[in-house]
Parts: C-alpha cells; sequence; structure tokens
C-alpha cells in the first residue's frame, strides 16, 4: 500500500501517513496534510526499514533518503548520551567525595572514557555516509 510523505516544519521532519484503505488516498490527502504543504505519494518500500537516522529523512520527488548533515548531528546526540551513561558512576564518585572509593581512579577512568568518545566524535565528523556514523557508533 502506497504512504504520503511531507515535511513536517512543526517537527521539523518527514511526516509519514499509512493510509488503512478505508478511504481513498486523494481523499485521505485533503484530510491530513496541513494546506500549503507539498506532499507526495510514494510506494512502501520507498520508506527505509532502518529507523536509526529516522528524524533525518528527506523526500525528493520519491525517494526518501537521510540527510547527512542531520544524521551527523543523531549520531553526536546518541554519543553524548551515551558518554553521559559511562561517566555518571565516576561523577557520583568525584561530586560526592564518596568514602573508600578512589576519586583519582575515578579521574582516570574519566580521561578514558573522554579518549573514546573524541575519537567516536572524530569518526562521525568524517563521516560520509550514515553507515560510516553507524560503524563510529558501534550499532551495527
Amino acid at each position: 500500500m502506497s504512504k504520503i510523505v511531507y515535511f513536517d516544519p512543526d517537527e521539523n521532519n518527514l511526516a509519514v501517513v499509512h493510509p488503512t484503505g478505508e478511504v481513498p488516498i486523494d481523499e485521505l490527502v485533503k484530510t491530513v496534510i496541513p494546506d500549503g504543504l507539498s506532499y507526495e505519494i510514494v510506494d512502501d518500500d520507498a520508506i527505509p526499514s532502518d529507523r536509526t537516522f529516522r528524524d533525518a529523512w528527506v523526500c525528493t520527488g520519491s525517494t526518501i533518503t537521510e540527510d547527512l548533515t542531520k544524521s551527523k548531528e543523531i549520531g553526536h546526540e546518541y554519543r553524548r548520551a551515551k558518554r553521559a551513561e559511562e561517566f555518571a558512576p565516576y561523577d557520583d564518585v568525584i561530586a560526592k567525595q564518596i568514602p573508600g572509593s578512589d576519586a583519582d581512579e575515578a579521574e582516570a577512568a574519566r580521561v578514558e572514557i573522554r579518549a573514546k568518545y573524541a575519537t567516536i566524535q572524530d569518526q562521525i565528523d568524517a563521516a560520509s555516509t550514515t553507515g560510516e556514523i553507524k560503524t563510529a557508533l558501534d550499532l551495527e
């Protein structure tokens, strides 16, 4: 079944409408597409199955691709979240001065984490495909 796609300026991404078949697609367009916005009707296979960079999708004609710049931004958000997750236990040791824990060891661990994620940041920045971003983030 075909899908309706349009750029949603409120969400700043590509919206995908999945018709149920109960209403003819040309009638559905009139009710779901906001006035003044352009849209495309695309085949199911035009919708990427990999949703990793879903918020970076763009539609040109009936082809949906991932915008590399937006994909990198998404990759950096993911990288920052993972780094913060790894930092958390060491941040507690340093900030709370937890008795019986070694602040020097915690800071050494944080240095290693910083270096790891600096390398990932460089790999994302240098990526020329979304596959390379996924590889840098170890998502494949």
